[in-house]
């Protein structure tokens, strides 16, 4: 097996590190992600942190992610842990290689009634080579305390492009 270096960062993250330097250039950067990615729209979520092994998002609070008991639905926990694993992985990787979820699971350890933040983070990051490999890929969301109210392992299919 090969052991492939990032010669290159993925497109993702050369854009968010332009946009960084602009007024509202996480929002911009956010906005984007969601019209190509449309189904995270759905939390309101904000990108804050972006880079190799970590990825910090939030979303706040509203009636639309609340569930009949009035705290944040159990889903849109798995929408916010899938976006920041997702970006987090795309950042992460060789510009050579690509990625897809193919599972995830998630506890459940308390409600939240506030704000949230999912936070993806690797570390040691792991060197990838030519042989398609599964990244596990572990995410927290936060509730306003910082008490993880979800936690979430996502499965990476992590290899080369063709």
């Amino acid at each position: 097996m090969t052991i492939v270096q990032p010669l290159a960062r993925s497109a993702n993250l050369a854009l968010w590190d332009r946009l960084q330097r602009l007024p509202f250039g996480s929002w911009l950067f956010t906005r984007a992600l969601c019209w190509k990615a449309p189904y995270f729209r759905t939390v309101h979520p904000l990108l804050r942190e972006l880079r190799p092994g970590l990825c910090r998002v939030s979303a706040p609070n509203r009636r639309g992610v609340r569930n009949h008991l009035g705290t944040y639905h159990a889903i849109a926990s798995c929408n916010m842990a899938e976006l920041a694993g997702g970006m987090m992985t795309d950042a992460t990787i060789p510009a050579t290689h690509r990625w897809i979820p193919v599972g995830m699971n998630v506890e459940y350890k308390a409600k939240a009634t506030t704000a949230v933040t999912a936070i993806a983070r690797l570390d040691p990051i792991p060197e990838f080579g030519d042989d398609p490999t599964e990244l596990i890929v572990p995410v927290d969301v936060l509730d306003a305390d910082g008490k993880a109210f979800v936690t979430a392992r996502i499965t990476m299919h992590v290899s080369r492009k063709r």
